[in-house]
């Protein structure tokens, strides 16, 4: 099953950052194979809120809607997402951000496996690129916004 964890360091505020991953409906805007997103509730919870949310990810013939619960936790600086329903058996991705020198640590780990055996193997082939391409999608993001 498909894990990966990545840890950098930008020249942005942990603030900051919290805010850009947070804003799940602007993901469609700069996120690779995000083509739509739709947030269906937000809910206070202990600590933080709770948002209900719809991705729908393309990729070649690929094209998926799935649903997540992204726990936010604006106190600790941290973004814990849940899959709900969609071609996964399971997805969880955590982010974390914390003060470094020279600005935030990004802390970002992913795990998740695909029902359908095909998409597995696909999906392991190109897991790795995948996941740079998104933590470059959300730096750059952050250039545009806070640069």
């Amino acid at each position: 099953m498909p894990k990966h964890e990545e840890t950098r360091v930008l020249p942005y505020s942990p603030e900051q950052m919290y805010q850009l991953v947070g804003d799940v409906a602007r993901y469609p805007e700069f996120l690779p194979w995000c083509s739509a997103a739709r947030v269906r509730s937000v809910t206070p919870i202990d600590d933080g809120e709770e948002m209900l949310a719809d991705l729908v990810i393309g990729f070649q013939v690929f094209r998926e809607r799935f649903g997540s619960r992204v726990r936010m936790f604006e106190g600790d600086a941290r973004i814990e997402t849940e899959y709900l329903d969609g071609p996964f058996k399971y997805m969880r991705s955590n982010w974390r951000f914390v003060t470094a020198e020279g600005g935030c640590e990004v802390r970002f780990d992913v795990d998740f496996e695909f029902k359908n055996f095909l998409l597995q193997k696909a999906g392991g082939l190109f897991f790795y690129e995948a996941m740079q391409r998104i933590v470059k999608a959300f730096e750059a993001r952050a250039k545009e916004l806070y640069g």
